[in-house]
């Protein structure tokens, strides 16, 4: 099994900063794609930013140079960087990963979920 399990939300004013992180754990073999998706209130899941393994990043047109994703030096971590946030971007975020993972002697594909961070824009 893969577990994602994302941090780094919290209540800050408009223009301000926070860093997201996410780390993937489990007999992970390979990692193809890190997501960011956010969700807010009455509203469908969105993707916010991507990054592949070979780092090739994907935004939104509503985040473009505000936020920044990477991958961490262990490649199961990524991060998301959001700058000049706006009440806007109050949502909770969940962190998408899909790749392999063994299982015994099978190597499986995943597609997995964290339980989500929440991020409050005020203004």
């Amino acid at each position: 099994q893969v577990h994602l399990v994302e941090s780094g939300g919290g209540l800050v004013q408009a223009g301000g900063s926070l860093r997201l992180s996410c780390e993937a754990s489990g007999s992970i073999t390979s990692i193809n794609v890190m997501d960011w998706y956010r969700q807010a209130p009455g509203k469908q899941r969105e993707l916010v930013a991507s990054i592949t393994s070979g780092g090739a990043t994907n935004y939104a047109d509503s985040v473009k140079g505000r936020f920044a994703i990477s991958r961490g030096n262990v490649k199961n971590r990524a991060y998301l960087q959001m700058n000049s946030l706006e009440p806007e971007d109050t949502a909770v975020y969940y962190c998408h990963a899909d790749g392999q993972y063994v299982t015994g002697t099978i190597v499986k594909s995943f597609g997995s979920w964290g339980q989500g961070t929440q991020v409050t824009v005020s203004s």
